[in-house]
């Protein structure tokens, strides 16, 4: 592990397009780095004024015209970047912007990276690794409560609470070790109740902060779900209807389904990646085992399993597949081809009864997809959220795993082992903002970024 260096100044320049990719009315190109002003004054013809909209033409090597356009500098560190960052604003022409690049290449800068932009306003402190991580969840929303959630994130909401029980931790791993230094006392009688509580409190508002991490974390990448069941079931039937088009291939014939098919739905702006798996069954040739083999590999990483059931025989059905079930943390029983049955009975809080043929029930399953997708645990929808990412969640369960050992520890009045388990949540939550990251990890995050952010 290795701290973030802070206040970074870079030796290059780095020019880009940012802008998304194609025609527009207006397109920016983007320098940031010491010779950005110099570089903008060459471009336009003339200094620019700090923080000024300036209406200039953009010239190349030769003096000829490239493009007419607005020109604004921003002197460290009040930039985006914490550099000299400068913004040409042309005709958004991909050709004029790529010629504006070139220039600014010419004259000394050097194309970016994907997300150089970013990682630099993160190195100079201008922006915590949430809030950058922000940035392109913000880009990538494709609605307004999954805007809304990015834009919270990028104006500091998770990473406050994350800091604030970072310093709980710290201020408690302090108290520890102090007494460390009193080994004949005990720690009872050095404040050790008020210790506890804070701990105890801690650990609260921790299990809060990851309940909620969780949830941001599904409206970003949305839910996984896994559909599966014993053969002729109606799984692909099921698949077909909520996707609303004909996606898998659906006869009376056991195992006709023998790779995973993926489809994604929205529900009221939550993401459901829902994938068709092969019947779950003994038996079968080749192909088919292979087929449950990967269905039963796919169930180890989803979200929810959605175990459909021929209505007719659930008690069986569901005895050919519980043992693969233990290791989702959510299911839901869909008793299909209700139709079939005399009278089908009432749903209950974990059984829907339906019908992918008439689409009897499916109403009444949209709606407990919602629920289970939005993470139905007593939180009001959109309050307070923010977005969050998978590798959030892992450092929250680490950061709760290693609370609970110093709690541990301080019952047995073990103070090395809980000052080391408080070192090392505060760690894990350090990672979430980027106060400790491995340099290789913000290389991953960073290259995901669009080039011109």
């Amino acid at each position: 592990m290795t701290t973030a260096p802070t206040g970074i100044a870079s030796t290059d320049t780095i020019a880009a397009i940012a802008t998304a990719p194609g025609a527009g009315g207006v397109g920016i190109v983007r320098l940031s780095g010491p010779l950005a002003s110099r570089i903008g004054a060459e471009v336009c013809g003339r200094p620019l004024q700090a923080r000024h909209a300036h209406h200039v033409r953009f010239t190349a090597e030769a003096g000829e015209t490239i493009d007419d356009g607005i020109a604004l500098a921003f002197p460290a560190p009040h930039s985006f970047t914490g550099e000299d960052v400068v913004e040409l604003q042309a005709h958004g022409s991909p050709l004029v912007l790529q010629q504006l690049v070139m220039r600014a290449c010419a004259l000394g800068a050097r194309p970016a990276r994907p997300g150089e932009f970013s990682e630099r306003a993160f190195l100079n402190d201008r922006l915590d690794l949430v809030q950058a991580e922000a940035i392109a969840d913000l880009i990538a929303a494709s609605d307004t409560r999954a805007a809304r959630a990015a834009r919270r994130a990028l104006d500091g909401v998770f990473s406050q609470r994350v800091e604030a029980i970072a310093t709980s931790f710290s201020a408690l791993r302090v108290h520890v070790e102090a007494a460390i230094d009193f080994a004949d006392e005990s720690i009872d009688t050095l404040g050790g109740d008020a210790v506890r509580q804070k701990l105890a409190l801690t650990r609260q508002q921790l299990s809060q902060l990851l309940l909620e991490a969780e949830r941001g974390r599904k409206l970003r990448d949305g839910l996984h779900a896994v559909i599966v069941g014993p053969p002729n079931a109606g799984k692909s039937s099921l698949l077909n209807a909520l996707a609303g088009s004909e996606r898998a291939i659906v006869t009376d014939t056991p195992g006709t389904t023998r790779d995973l098919l993926r489809e994604t739905v929205r529900l009221d702006g939550l993401e459901l990646t829902l994938v068709d798996t092969a019947g779950l069954r003994t038996g079968g040739d080749a192909i088919e085992r292979e087929g449950m083999r990967r269905a039963r590999s796919e169930l180890e990483t989803a979200d929810l399993a959605l175990v459909v059931l021929d209505a007719r025989d659930a008690a069986g059905g569901l005895e050919a597949v519980q043992a693969d079930l233990a290791q989702v943390p959510m299911r839901l029983f869909i008793h299909n081809k209700s139709d079939l049955l005399a009278t089908a009975p009432a749903d209950t809080d974990s059984t829907v009864y339906v019908s992918a043929t008439t689409g009897a029930g499916l109403p009444a399953l949209h709606v407990r997809l919602r629920a289970l997708a939005a993470g139905d645990d007593g939180l009001e929808a959109g309050a307070g959220e923010f977005s969050a990412r998978a590798r959030h969640v892992e450092a929250l369960v680490r950061a709760s795993e290693h609370a609970e050992a110093a709690n541990r520890e301080l019952h047995h009045e073990r103070l090395e082992l809980a000052a080391e388990e408080l070192r090392l949540a505060h760690q894990a939550l350090g990672e979430i903002t980027g106060k400790v990251s491995p340099d290789d990890m913000l290389g991953r995050i960073f290259s995901t970024f669009c080039i011109g952010k």
